[in-house]
């Protein structure tokens, strides 16, 4: 068996191949470190008076940005 160099995949791809090939773990933790290393966005706090439409705006961001990548 050939080394899979995951590096060298896209997020998609990677994601994509750790789903048809789910039993390896290297491919699993290679995905895990990618997106545990990015920094996370905080939209709101629990106690931020305008806790839901901060969230109903970042939902529908991701929803935008969801449309145009499969466009």
């Amino acid at each position: 068996m050939s080394q899979i160099n995951y590096t060298a995949m896209s997020d998609e791809e990677l994601k994509q191949y750790f789903l048809k090939h789910r039993e390896d773990k290297m491919a699993l933790r290679a995905y895990l470190d990618r997106i545990g290393d990015r920094p996370r966005e905080i939209i709101t706090t629990v106690d931020d008076p305008d806790f839901d439409a901060k969230l109903q705006a970042a939902i529908a961001r991701k929803m935008q940005r969801s449309d145009r990548e499969n466009q």
